[in-house]
């Protein structure tokens, strides 16, 4: 979910149930990586403030696939040179292998997986061979410039789709988005990240049977809250999906970001979402901001424990998050910082009990509650129709129909004959004494100028 460079320049938010989270980066794209490249790297505050530096004593995600469905990843950034290790297109109008740039962002997907995953490279000098200084130290898989991810020994996984504008393959996000979580789950992701967002909580039931799959093979999915300065007041699909780790954005300063952070009761944790800086396609770079880049932050984190502990259950990943997050805004969880402020150290080095449950509740419990639909069991295909019990009860028996008796229509007729003959002696008796009355009744006066009509009363003995 991204912001314009500067947060000057507002967009529409988009009436689809997904796409490019909350803006569009309309920075100016700088130039491919030079001598001074660290820079770059320098600008990567929340390495050291947010305890991933820290983190990485213990783990830096080796092992662990990540699959970032969004508008593509340039696999051969030179940052992400290695870290592609698969993919596919879920919209019919990019390349196979996931890694074409499309949509209305096409660089959205590079700069989310260079934040999740990015591994620096090693710039020349100017004057010769890169110094040592600027070469990765023996046995590192981290160059010395350019981003270096939350989790620079993790393997990603692009899944394009084609969200924001419409797509000229024809096939929409309740098509694309379930396709991509699927694929991504039997592609071996431990993870996956889903930088988009909606304007509306609700999601397509189409969703229902790919976000259940997720979580019934034990896979952790992170999704951004959205952005307010996008239209995302609330959070939107699929942060609202239950289950689902879903990242509020967090200035400078660790306070809630008023441009880049919507609200709601499904925020699980915050994490910086200001500032920050990723790869674009073709090897440059930019800055830029959003609840887009908090997501990765924290899958990274996620992708960071799925390695130390690979036997670890996804509600328990969720549940080490969340559970070590500092408490911020109201005590406890609130719909603006969730459960706190990531700590990833705290994340990979706390004594964290363990839970049977997600924190953060279950899709195959809410599709049970509001679908009425129980999807307990695995269900890597749609579910055919269950079949039809055989009856207990005996077949209803049509009571067949009685011929009426002559006795019985005797009577209604005859009860019909003797009233109508007597109603025509009532008219006719009242015939005759309509003509009597006629013949000896006085005549009436002629009618006046008025036209009002004086009855004069008959006249007779006094």
């Amino acid at each position: 979910m991204t912001l314009p460079h500067g947060w000057r320049r507002r967009t529409a938010s988009a009436a689809l149930a997904a796409m490019l989270a909350g803006g569009s980066l309309a920075g100016t794209l700088l130039t491919a990586p030079s001598a001074f490249a660290d820079s770059w790297r320098d600008k990567e505050y929340w390495l050291n403030e947010y305890g991933i530096s820290a983190a990485w004593q213990v783990s830096k995600g080796a092992g662990v696939k990540v699959a970032i469905i969004d508008s593509g990843v340039d696999g051969q950034h030179p940052d992400l040179k290695g870290v592609v290790v698969g993919g596919t297109d879920a919209s019919g109008a990019g390349d196979p292998n996931g890694q074409k740039s499309i949509g209305a962002k096409p660089e959205h997907g590079t700069l989310v997986a260079t934040l999740l995953a990015g591994r620096g490279h090693a710039s020349p000098s100017p004057s010769g061979p890169p110094s040592p200084a600027s070469s990765p130290s023996p046995g590192s898989s981290v160059g010395p410039d350019g981003i270096v991810g939350v989790a620079p020994e993790a393997q990603i996984l692009a899944v394009s789709a084609w969200l924001g504008s419409p797509n000229p393959a024809g096939k929409t996000d309740q098509e694309q988005i379930p396709a991509a979580v699927r694929w991504a789950v039997d592609n071996g992701a431990k993870v996956i990240n889903i930088s988009l967002g909606s304007t509306s909580p609700d999601w397509p039931q189409s969703w229902d049977a790919a976000f259940l799959y997720a979580e019934q093979k034990d896979v952790v999915i992170v999704a951004a809250a959205g952005n307010r300065i996008g239209g995302n007041v609330q959070v939107g699909a699929p942060a609202t999906i239950p289950g689902v780790l879903t990242v509020a954005g967090l200035d400078r300063n660790r306070a809630a970001s008023v441009d880049a952070s919507s609200q709601g009761i499904s925020i699980g944790v915050s994490a910086p979402a200001e500032k920050l800086v990723g790869g674009l396609p073709g090897g440059s770079y930019e800055d830029w901001a959003g609840t887009s880049g908090s997501a990765p932050i924290v899958s990274g984190v996620a992708a960071l424990i799925r390695s130390k502990w690979p036997d670890m259950s996804a509600n328990q990943v969720i549940n080490r998050i969340v559970s070590t997050a500092e408490d911020a805004g109201a005590p406890g969880k609130d719909p603006i910082y969730g459960y706190g402020i990531l700590n990833a150290e705290a994340a990979l080095k706390a004594d964290v009990p363990e839970v049977t449950s997600n924190p953060l509740g279950s899709i195959a419990d809410w599709i049970r509650v509001h679908r009425r639909g129980d999807l307990s069991s695995p269900t890597p295909q749609p579910t055919s129709k269950p079949s039809i019990p055989a009856a207990t009860l005996a077949d209803p028996t049509v009571p067949a129909a009685k011929a009426p008796a002559q006795s019985d229509t005797a009577i209604p007729a005859a009860v019909v004959i003797g009233f109508g003959s007597l109603f025509v002696a009532i008219v006719a008796g009242a015939s005759v004494q309509l003509r009597r009355a006629y013949r000896t009744s006085p005549e009436l006066p002629d009618e006046p100028a008025t036209g009002v009509v004086d009855i004069v009363e008959p006249s007779g003995p006094k």
